[in-house]
């Protein structure tokens, strides 16, 4: 008779425990309510008096409970260093010699679709009272398929906040972007641009001040994504400012370079090239800061050079080491091509990259082309090259031909 009433008190302490376990889930509560109605519902209820739970996280098994235990225990145990051998019924466990299981008699592997999520070990209040392992096993898959589900649905909404991030960062980088490019007999621009991801760390730009004036720019920001977007975000705002108030090629620069390194503390950094061209002079000024060098193509005379005088990338020093101002004179009939890094170090199937010499070869045969022709035929190369490789980069091309 007593045995009897003995079962009915433990199914009814046992179905307290698991009332309270549900009832927490159901009511949405946070990880830290969860274990601890977990481990007070297994101490007042059950017959455990010391008990550690193990959850998986990333590769390794973290400490989410402790109870009752003296000895030095890991917070982490690497999912390498747990071996449970499920035909002897032993857990075996590689762990250095500071650290002891001794206490405890007896260990719960919590299962799903042959994945161990969690291990929970255990010691009786009473010895000589049994434990329920199959309810105790069944309560804390209870409560451990409950945390998945957590952390689950907080890595989704990390996700989706990420994603609704990125798309306005995008959106941020498409406004950089002039909307239109000039398509007159005088200037025909035409520009190429292949993100490598959603939000990309290129820029160009094409300002003009008046029908005689313009200038233009391509730009390159150490990194992606949001940081990337909002930092170049910063950039243009400063340089549209810089060339509203007339101020020469020079102080621009500095002035850039200046802002940048103060926003970012040295941190990061541009490579940019800024021209600008006076059709009524008939005179080219330019700065390279560290940026691939465009090709300047005298169609006159039918051939290309390279524009590399200028100074440093920009963001890297408080201070310009150097300064050197380009300059071309009587250039009336002209193409300027500006790129990337994306377009010369896009790679084939032999690892190759493309190289800025396999551009300029492809610029010298192609001297007075139209830009629009321009463009689909070296994209037909590009293609031909890189054999379906996917871009590792952002590509930019900016092609700008004065009549």
């Amino acid at each position: 008779m007593q045995t009897e009433k003995n079962k009915y008190l433990r199914k009814e302490l046992e179905l307290k425990a698991l009332l309270e376990i549900t009832q927490a889930i159901n009511e949405n509560q946070p990880e830290s309510v969860l274990l601890n109605i977990f481990k007070f519902t297994c101490l007042v209820h059950l017959n455990i008096k010391s008990m550690i739970l193990y959850v998986s996280k990333d590769g390794a098994f973290e400490n989410k409970i402790s109870h009752g235990v003296k000895g030095n225990i890991p917070s982490l145990i690497p999912e390498g260093q747990v071996l449970d051998e499920k035909s002897t019924g032993e857990l075996k466990l590689k762990l250095g010699s500071e650290y002891s299981f001794s206490e405890l008699e007896t260990y719960l592997p919590v299962y799903h679709k042959k994945q161990m999520l969690a291990i929970l070990f255990l010691r009786r209040k009473d010895p000589s009272f049994d434990l329920d392992l199959d309810f105790t096993e069944a309560i804390t898959n209870i409560l451990v398929v409950a945390l998945e589900n957590k952390r689950f649905a907080r890595k989704q909404l990390e996700q989706e906040v990420l994603n609704r991030e990125v798309a306005i960062a995008s959106q941020v980088q498409q406004m950089l972007f002039p909307s239109n490019l000039p398509k007159t007999k005088a200037l025909k621009a035409k520009v190429t641009y292949i993100p490598h991801s959603l939000v990309g760390g290129d820029y160009y730009d094409l300002i003009q001040k008046n029908s005689d004036e313009v200038y233009f720019c391509i730009a390159d920001v150490s990194g992606k994504g949001i940081s990337a977007a909002l930092l170049m975000s910063n950039f243009q705002a400063t340089l549209r400012t810089l060339l509203r108030s007339d101020a020469d090629l020079e102080t621009v620069v500095n002035q850039l370079n200046f802002t940048l390194f103060e926003n970012t503390k040295g941190e990061r950094f541009i490579t940019f090239f800024l021209g600008y061209y006076n059709r009524r002079t008939k005179t080219l000024e330019y700065i390279n800061a560290g940026h691939n060098p465009p090709l300047l193509c005298w169609e006159n005379d039918r051939r290309s050079e390279t524009l590399d005088a200028g100074t440093t990338i920009l963001g890297a020093f408080e201070s310009l080491p150097f300064m050197e101002i380009g300059r071309r004179e009587n250039l009336e009939q002209f193409t300027i091509h500006l790129y990337t890094d994306g377009l010369t170090e896009a790679m084939n199937k032999d690892e190759e990259e493309y190289g800025e010499e396999r551009f300029e070869d492809f610029v010298n045969s192609h001297i007075c082309v139209d830009p629009i022709d321009f463009h689909r035929d070296f994209m037909k190369e590009m293609k031909l090259f890189s054999d379906g490789i996917p871009l590792k980069d952002d590509l930019t091309l900016l092609s700008l031909r004065f009549n």
